[in-house]
């Protein structure tokens, strides 16, 4: 089993704790990556956009000139895309850009994120974030000693004087540990997690893996 080392807020090593080698030293698929980051990134999108048809636009619908005897041609409407303030023409217009995708392939794609940050050195295992009161500067400082001035921290979101001690900080960010993501890990060059939601994530995912393990054998 692959190990990784613990520390405390203060940057002193607290020992090694063994890990599972299907949820942290797994494979590094970068397509799994790539397709779960995308996926992310379209269900963000408001999809809003709209432009005006030439039935939507606010002009006069008067015939401009004569059908003949002009020697021009023969508009009907100065509401058509080739006048200014005509409508458009096949112009963007409200839509979901969100599609499905496999839940396997997104644990998979999880596994591979904290791979790719455990083999790298930049995944920190914190005993427990305790921090004493609500205080910001508290918290910069603790990441600033861990040499992670720049994380995604992760733990329960009951640990109110974590997660509200994070809201302030201007290059790192506070995640519940049930909504941790692909995208978010990917945004952040490091990642600290309390042991305690480490070994919930590892037992979410360990399951994930057996299960399509023992369907590939099958």
């Amino acid at each position: 089993m692959a190990k990784l080392n613990v520390t405390d807020l203060a940057g002193a090593s607290l020992g090694e704790i063994e890990v599972a080698d299907a949820v942290f030293a797994a494979p590094v698929k970068e397509h799994l990556l790539w397709e779960v980051v995308r996926y992310q990134r379209a269900a963000r999108r408001a999809g809003t956009h709209s432009t005006q048809t030439r039935a939507e636009v606010s002009i006069t619908g008067k015939k401009m000139t004569k059908q003949k005897g002009t020697g021009g041609a023969r508009h009907g409407s100065r509401r058509a895309n080739i006048f200014r303030g005509g409508g458009a023409v096949h112009g963007p217009r409200p839509r979901r850009y969100a599609f499905n995708i496999n839940k396997k392939v997104m644990a998979g794609a999880l596994r591979s994120a904290l791979s790719l940050r455990a083999q790298a050195g930049d995944l920190v295992v914190v005993r427990e974030f305790a921090l004493p009161e609500i205080k910001t500067k508290t918290l910069f400082q603790a990441l600033r000693t861990l040499k992670a001035p720049k994380a995604l921290v992760v733990d329960s979101g009951e640990n109110k004087n974590l997660r509200v001690s994070a809201r302030n900080l201007a290059n790192s960010s506070f995640l519940d540990v049930r909504g941790l993501n692909v995208y978010d890990i990917l945004r952040f060059p490091k990642l600290l997690i309390s042991e305690n939601s480490l070994r919930t994530i590892e037992t979410r995912l360990n399951k994930t893996a057996r299960t399509v393990t023992e369907e590939t054998k099958a």
